[in-house]
């Protein structure tokens, strides 16, 4: 399967790190965007943070910013997405999207086409 996989959830105190990580699964990330989103009980998918293979770009979703940190290292595939400072509404099932037009990435779900299978998080004492 051509997809991105995602590792590194887990079960984390409020406070906590964790590192989530995106493998690019029979494509080339060096010419993808790459985008984290969140499903969370009760709430819509939700875009969190990107990068943009044309100029390294990254954008994040406010109540992140300052806490996440997105960066891509294109000889080993992968995206990581550090998350610090973690709080019980950071809980979610997390999924890394890969977009592959030319242009400034963007928090919006309906340009990905290529979508994993997630990884969960849980921020709880």
């Amino acid at each position: 399967q051509v997809l991105p996989v995602e590792s590194g959830g887990g079960l984390v105190q409020p406070g906590g790190s964790l590192t989530l990580s995106c493998v690019a699964s029979g494509f080339t990330l060096a010419y993808y965007n790459i985008a984290w989103f969140r499903s969370a009980l009760g709430k819509d998918l939700e875009g969190i943070s990107c990068t943009s293979f044309s100029d390294g770009t990254t954008d994040y979703e406010d109540s992140v910013k300052g806490r996440f940190t997105i960066s891509r290292d294109n000889a080993k595939n992968t995206v990581t997405l550090q998350m610090n400072d973690l709080k019980p509404e950071d809980s979610g099932v997390y999924y890394c999207a890969g977009d592959s037009i030319y242009r400034k990435c963007v928090l919006n779900l309906v340009e990905y086409g290529r979508w994993g299978h997630g990884t969960h998080v849980t921020v709880s004492s």
